[in-house]
């Protein structure tokens, strides 16, 4: 396998090393479609994940610009070499996909391919997916498929890895899944403990000072301002198991992972696109961290929810020890002076408490038709 650029044990290694790195499930995926093009010099490469309605749950794709893949349409359904692949676990590899029986077409501004090599994705009897390269660069042989049976035998070594990769990314974020359903849990059994009590004394108290009422409005008055001093201890109380609520991901993932992460999300979710970018972050106390991810949190709320915007970007970047955040929309905007004068403030109020809280600032930019920005700066530890 010596002719092959990208052959060799370090380059399958490489390719090992890379798909292993990785914990999120797509992160994985990606990998293992840029190393199997790379490994074997192809210039496309794909690999799809199936769902249980003849489609694909997630398809990947190395060598198609985003342009091309926007033009391309919707995902393929589960049809004609594809489908063979992933019903029979069988290894294809052909000189011209477009001759095979089982060609059936692909949309207009799919780019053209020819050899074509695929094979699935098996942990034991369970096939997780479907590998395709195409269109090997090196001569052809005539009516020959450019791919080789060296070429077969290393994507079925990649494949082999990439079920492990696989299997390990969705063993963590189902192991992420349920540390947050447990800390939901806690929080659940906290907030019962600590405020159901204060909230049982303040109904009774207050049936008391309706019976007080009419007969000793004195009394009565007595037991309406012990009303609100419970009611005041039973927002302390739900105040203090919700600030300790630390989110979970936090601690695994780091400020930026955990951001990126929600980012994506969002930007699947809806119709807006929603970008992250972020230069020369540090690791940040624990409360600065918090405070960051709690305020792009509401202000990409906001901005999706209310401002009809058509892109939201999210800059974090490195600001001396500390940090800058920024979440600007091109939405319908809005005076904060107005906002104010009505009695709303858009989550405004809380952003900023969360600021001054752990000794930042926050800014807030915003004019009718000409979008917003949310700035919200941090000192470090």
């Amino acid at each position: 396998m010596s002719h092959r650029p990208g052959s060799g044990l370090a380059a399958v290694s490489t390719a090992l090393l890379a798909m292993s790195r990785h914990l999120e499930v797509r992160d994985v995926l990606k990998t293992i479609v840029a190393s199997a093009r790379e490994l074997l010099d192809a210039e496309y490469a794909a690999l799809g994940v199936p769902d249980d309605h003849g489609g694909f749950a997630q398809f990947v794709v190395d060598g198609v610009s985003d342009a091309q893949w926007k033009a391309i349409g919707p995902l393929p359904r589960q049809h004609g070499i594809l489908a063979a692949m992933l019903q029979e676990a069988k290894t294809e590899r052909l000189a011209d996909v477009r001759k095979d029986p089982r060609f059936e077409g692909w949309p207009s501004a799919h780019p053209d391919m020819s050899d074509f090599l695929g094979l699935p994705i098996k942990d034991g009897d369970e096939i997780m997916g479907a590998l395709f390269l195409a269109n090997k660069r090196c001569p052809k042989p005539d009516g020959g498929c450019g791919f080789t049976e060296d070429d077969e035998e290393l994507l079925g070594i990649l494949a082999q890895h990439a079920a492990i990769a696989l299997t390990n990314a969705r063993l963590y974020e189902r192991s992420r899944e349920l540390t947050i359903a447990e800390e939901r849990s806690r929080l659940a059994h906290e907030l019962h403990d600590a405020v159901s009590q204060k909230l049982f004394s303040l109904r009774l108290t207050a049936q008391a000072a309706t019976a007080l009422v009419d007969r000793d409005p004195g009394r009565a008055k007595g037991e309406l301002q012990q009303v609100a001093a419970l009611a005041a201890e039973a927002a302390d109380e739900l105040r203090a198991a919700v600030v300790e609520l630390r989110p979970a991901a936090l601690d695994e993932d780091g400020l930026v992972n955990t951001l990126r992460t929600h980012i994506q999300v969002l930007d699947r979710a809806h119709d807006a696109r929603v970008t992250f970018d972020t230069t020369g972050i540090r690791a940040l106390p624990a409360a600065q961290e918090e405070a960051l991810l709690r305020v792009a949190q509401e202000a990409l709320h906001n901005a999706l929810r209310h401002s009809g915007a058509d892109a939201v970007d999210v800059v974090l970047v490195r600001h001396g020890q500390g940090a800058v955040l920024s979440v600007t929309d091109d939405g319908k905007g809005f005076e904060p002076k107005a906002v104010r004068r009505a009695g709303r403030h858009l989550g405004l109020v809380s952003m900023r408490d969360r600021a001054g809280g752990v000794g930042g600032r926050l800014t807030v930019e915003s004019a009718p038709g000409q979008g917003t920005t949310i700035e919200m700066e941090v000192p470090g530890g």
